[in-house]
């Protein structure tokens, strides 16, 4: 099943997005690089969000950045996840940000493959606050491999 396939399968759904004051994902020669996608929910991991939560709105934060993706190239189809970098709004005591930011990779590798297109470097790093009191930011760059 392609990529594309996968994620509507999944229940994403794509639709073009109205131009929002910056751009949510950017072409630049044989990548796609996207601004920092924040989860619906707020909080802070460690205080009011646990990790089950935060794994949630990591898995968010992919979904939105699926659809930048897909309204700046059309389809999720022929690319290669190269790079994520995942924002945890946390305190200086909590320490499981890479368990957080599991929530978006585990859907990148279920749709691009864990062991292909979807195997990615990856930053989780924990801050004292996020844009909008997010719990979660995240942010991503794709190979188009034509």
């Amino acid at each position: 099943m392609s990529p594309q396939s996968k994620a509507e399968s999944l229940g994403i759904k794509f639709e073009k997005a109205a131009p929002a004051y910056l751009n949510l994902c950017i072409r630049s020669g044989n990548q796609l690089i996207t601004s920092g996608h924040v989860s619906d929910l707020k909080g802070k991991l460690g205080v009011d969000v646990t990790t089950e939560q935060g794994y949630a709105a990591a898995k968010n934060c992919a979904e939105k950045i699926l659809r930048s993706v897909w309204d700046t190239h059309g389809t999720l189809d022929g690319l290669r996840v190269i790079k994520v970098l995942g924002c945890v709004n946390s305190t200086l005591e909590y320490t499981d940000q890479h368990l957080v930011i599991n929530g978006c990779s585990d859907l990148l590798h279920e749709i691009f493959g864990k062991d292909g297109d979807g195997y990615h470097a990856r930053s989780a790093l924990g801050f004292a606050q996020l844009p909008t009191g997010a719990a979660v930011e995240v942010e991503a760059i794709f190979e188009i491999k034509a």
